[in-house]
Formats: C-alpha cells, structure tokens, sequence
C-alpha cells in the first residue's frame, strides 16, 4: 500500500500563499506568518519562496542560547562579532526566510528587526502564535514594519478539499467532519492520522467515497505528539486524565478537585457550567486509553457513566430527520447517536441503525450531498444487507451521480420501488421510462399525508410538472413548514415556464439547503427564459449550485451542460460515461455496435474531447 503521507502536495490555502507571495515579490519588505502548531506556516513559507532564490535560517531552542546561532552558517569569521558586520555580511541576500523566529537568541532577533527596517531584503518570518516571541521579533508587527498574517486551523471545507486530494476520491462528510474534530485543523496530526487509519484498514473506499469506521489508531508517532502537547504531569495528574479519557464527560465531583484545577489551568481538560469534565482534545482520550494496560483499563472503565437507551435515542434522531426533511428544514444539522456509532463502527445489534442510514442518505440527497448519500446508504446495506429502504437510497443516489453499475445492483434489492428505478432509468437515458415509474410512484403512495410530497416533484423533475401542480398545491395547504409550498410553486411555474417565478424557486430552495432541486429549478429557469443574458445568468446560478452537489447528473443538469447533443447522444455518452462498452451499451438500446461507436464520434466531435475516461467531467454542468 502506498503511504498516503507521499502524496501531501501543498493545497487548501490558496489566498493565503497568494497573500506570501505578493509581499515577497511586491514593494513590501515583507511579512510574518503566524500560527499555531499544525497550522502549516513553515510549508506555506516554502511553497511561497519555492520558486525564488532565498536564504533560509531557522530558530530553535537549542540555538536559542548562542549569540546568532540561528544565522551562524551565514556569518563567517568576524561577521558574528556584531550587529553592523552581520547586516554587511547578509547584504547581498534579496529573499529571507526565518522560520521559527519565536525561537531566535537575542541578537538574530535584533538582526531580523534591523533587516526589517532598513536592509533590502524581502523578509517571510515565521512565528507560533501560542508562544512567546523576543521582544525585537515582535515588534515587527507591533511597529508595522510588517504585515502580519495569522493562520488559523484548517476549516471543515478545506480539510475536506485536502482530504479528498490526498485519497483521490471523494471523503464522505462524516468522515471529513471527524478527522477534522478528532485533529482539530492541524495539519500535522491529520497528515499522520490519515496514515494510521490506512494502514490498520480503517479508513477504506466503498462505492467510490472514503470513509472512516472504527477507534483511532494511535501509532507510536501519534503517542508522541499527543505526549508533546500534554506535557509533564505527575502520578495524579496522569491518573485523573486516564479517569477522564474513559469516563467523559466525567462528573467533577468523581476527581480530587487540586489536580482537576491545575490540569484545566493547563489547558488539558475543559470543565462546563455543569461540572462535567472532558479532555481538551479529542486525541488525549484515544492517546491515553492506548497507554494503558488492561486490568487499569477495566477499573478505569468501571467509572462509565451506565449506558444511554441507544434504541430510544436513535428512533427520536430518525423521527427528527423525517420531520426536517418533510418541513424543509435542512441546514445546520447536529450529529447525534446514529454519527456516534456510525463512526465507532458500533451498534451492530441496533436494529435501528439501517433505518437511521437511510433517513441520513435521503436528507443528503435532499441537500445535494450525492456521494454522501452513496456513502450512507452504502453504510445501511453494510449492516442489513437487504433492507429496502437502504437500498432504494443507494440506487437513487448511485444514479443521480452516473454509477449505473451500483444503481442497478441496488435496485435488484429492491425491485419494487417505482421511484428508484425512475432515476435508475434516467440515468440510463430512459427518460420515457423514468417518468412512468415516477408517475406510478406518486400514484401508489398516500394522498393523505407528506408521503407522496417528493414522489410527486419527481414528477416535475422528470419533464411533466402539469401532471402534478393540483396535487401539490392541495398537500402545500396541508403540510407545515415552507417545503411544500416551495415545491408545488416551482412545479406550476415549471408547467408555465416561468423564468422569473423559475429563478425565485431556484432561491427559496437554496435558501431551504435543497441545492441539487435548486440547481435544476436554476436550469429550468435558464430554457425557459427567452432574453439571453437573464438566461445567462440562471445558468450561472445553476453551474455556482451544481458544484455543490459533489457530481450530481440528473437529466436537466446534463441537458444543460450538453446542448449540442442529441436526445439518443446524450443517453449514449451517459452510458459510456457509467463504464458500459460500446457493445454493452448496444445491447441495452437495441443499436447496433456499430451505430453507438458513430454516435459516440459525433459527440465527441461535439464536445471537443476524444477521451472517454473524461467524459463524466464533460457532460456534468459543475
């Protein structure tokens, strides 16, 4: 296996190095990049300069006590005697690097402010921001003699995006969300957790998208860095962090209170308005457990708070998903016991848990989290292989992303959904076929209650909204919350073709966190408006919503991003784009082989690209 450590190219701080670069190369003098441990300022710092000449010297703290240690290699001979002869002696340098500056000796710091305020070097300093600096460091920015830019930890967002480089491959939001909790932003621990979790096969691929399952593996590199950020800490100090890692949160009252007072003084456990004590990173939990043998493990444990009612906890979490996604309420969702034990890769004998993963994937394809809905759906037939809700939610999203492959294996399980095997046909390019199995759909579930609310917008997602306006109109009447209504109004000015009623819905949607219906009310918008720049512009608001939809190819974004195509063209290029050969997809279609290969040299001819491994990417509108 290849170690993923290899593979860390520079990537999720593209303003800033844009920032580094500027005062580097500029009029400027310079700047100081300050952050705190992990937070990348050394190779932000190298990737700025990488294609300068520069000097580069480095504080530590063994150099911290000789006289420029941190220049020595620079100041041959007498140029180390002072000031003036190592300013004469780094005359010549243009570019200068001093990484760690918070641990420069006396007289480098000196040198350093002096270059800042007279020499003609272009200075990037680095500096921890949790740690002190000498004063002459310091006063570069405190004086403004340079900019000073702060880094702060790594965002969700941009771990996700470094994630998903580092892998190849699309990382479901789960498993982004909990390396970012678990490292906290930093870019040290994360590069060797994600090491850890490869090489005990915890973090692994299915369906296309990374995931991460089980305990943290604490490896002896992993051991040293959390010991680093703890520190020395006596026999109870040490004693009262392994109660904690095993109890948390733990009632204060359970540890002598000194010792809790000077470990939260310390900034190594957090203690909230009720008492209750945790560690002060997700890490020292797993790092301390890991250290300790079995029988003070089983004591340690023995301190557990007693266990909650996990079969009440998730039924509770699975009826809360149903009532925000039928309300439309689908932003800022908490993880709650279903993440828990998801992420544990616990709960096996909840029977519950495959209803949780389906009410998860469908509230992700509802927000256009496409592969994430792969990747929780893909989680509840892991645990029940054969339940029907799981895997109508893995063909539907297998199919809104284009892999037919997964799709159709899904639908085999669950053979009579009608509303699975819509989008399994649409993503054939069966678009007749889609719509009757939609049709069927909203036909076969309940007219009295939010049921059928999605069954019949699929209808009007499917190419026949005047089918289905009355229907809507009488559920909007009848359902709480916004949803509803939203959807009977984008239906009714779908029907009418309405571009301007088009692009409200498209905004209420997005407003509602419905991105992938968004994304197509925005397309709607674009075929039905007939002035040319209002049309542009839907269709830059569909593109801007489209690629937050991970991938998504539904029918009216594909439409969108192929109008050059022909109807038979694009349900060609789509099934190509799904892996199928040019015989395969003959034999679906009843074409000859022939046929297939001619319509798919048109439409590359069309779509200016020759290479069928890219045509996924060119028939996708983000």
């Amino acid at each position: 296996m290849n170690d993923p450590r290899d593979r860390w190219r520079f990537c999720g701080r593209a303003e800033e190095l844009e920032t580094v670069r500027a005062a580097v190369r500029g009029v400027r003098r310079g700047i100081v990049v300050a952050g705190e441990a992990g937070t990348g300022r050394s190779r932000l710092a190298a990737e700025a300069v990488a294609d300068l000449a520069h000097v580069r010297v480095s504080g530590t703290r063994g150099g911290a006590s000789l006289r420029f240690g941190a220049f020595a290699h620079l100041l041959p001979g007498s140029a180390a005697d002072s000031l003036s002869r190592a300013v004469q002696a780094l005359h010549r340098v243009r570019v200068l690097v001093i990484d760690d500056a918070h641990l420069l000796d006396d007289a480098s710091a000196a040198l350093v402010h002096h270059l800042a305020a007279h020499g003609g070097a272009h200075l990037l300093v680095t500096v921890r921001a949790d740690e002190p600096a000498p004063e002459a460091v310091a006063e570069l920015w405190r004086r403004h003699l340079l900019p000073r830019l702060d880094l702060t930890p790594l965002s969700v967002p941009r771990t996700g995006e470094l994630l998903a480089h580092v892998l190849g491959a699309h990382v479901e939001e789960l498993t982004v969300r909990r390396f970012h909790r678990v490292c906290g932003g930093d870019l040290r621990l994360l590069r060797e957790l994600v090491a850890a979790t490869r090489e005990a096969s915890a973090l692994d691929r299915a369906h296309g998208v990374w995931r991460w399952r089980g305990e943290v593996p604490v490896t002896a590199t992993l051991r040293d860095l959390v010991s680093a950020e703890i520190g020395e800490v006596d026999d109870a100090e040490r004693e009262a962090l392994e109660l904690v890692a095993f109890a948390e949160p733990l009632e204060a009252g359970a540890a002598a209170a000194p010792v809790l007072e000077r470990l939260e003084a310390r900034g190594l456990v957090v203690i909230d308005d009720d008492l209750r004590v945790r560690l002060a990173h997700p890490l020292f939990g797993a790092a301390l457990r890991a250290g300790v043998g079995r029988l003070r493990a089983r004591r340690l444990a023995g301190t557990a708070r007693p266990p909650r009612d996990v079969a009440r906890a998730l039924s509770a979490q699975v009826a809360e998903l149903t009532a925000r996604g039928y309300a439309g309420d689908l932003t800022g969702l908490v993880p709650g016991a279903g993440e828990r034990l998801t992420e544990d890769d616990a709960g096996w004998e909840q029977p519950g848990m495959a209803e949780f993963c389906a009410r998860r994937a469908w509230l992700a394809r509802l927000r256009g989290e496409v592969r994430d809905a792969v990747a929780w759906s893909g989680e509840g037939t892991r645990r029940a292989p054969g339940h029907h809700a799981c895997s109508a939610e893995l063909a539907r999203a297998a199919a809104h992303i284009g892999d037919l492959r997964t799709a159709e294996e899904a639908l085999g399980r669950c053979e009579d959904d009608a509303s699975a095997r819509a989008w399994v046909l649409a993503a054939r390019g069966d678009l007749d076929g889609a719509l009757r199995c939609a049709l069927a759909a909203a036909g076969s579930v309940r007219r009295d209650g939010a049921d059928d609310l999605f069954a019949l917008h699929d209808v009007a997602r499917l190419g026949a909204p005047e089918l289905v306006t009355k229907r809507l109109d009488r559920l909007a009447e009848t359902m709480s919350g916004d949803l509803a209504a939203v959807l009977a109004e984008h239906a009714a000015a779908l029907a009418a073709r309405d571009g301007a009623a088009l692009d409200k819905a498209a905004r209420r949607l997005a407003d509602l966190g419905l991105l992938l219906h968004a994304a197509e009310a925005a397309g709607h918008a674009a075929n039905a408006h007939r002035n040319g720049r209002a049309a542009a512009a839907s269709l830059a608001h569909a593109s801007a919503l489209a690629r937050a939809c991970q991938g998504a190819r539904t029918p009216v974004l594909t439409g969108l991003a192929t109008p050059r195509l022909t109807p038979r063209q694009r349900q060609i290029t789509a099934l190509a784009a799904a892996g199928l050969t040019n015989r395969e997809i003959a034999q679906r279609l009843g074409l000859s082989i022939r046929t297939v290969g001619n319509q798919l040299c048109r439409a590359y001819q069309r779509l200016g690209s020759s290479d069928r491994s890219s045509l996924g990417r060119l028939i996708g509108l983000a």
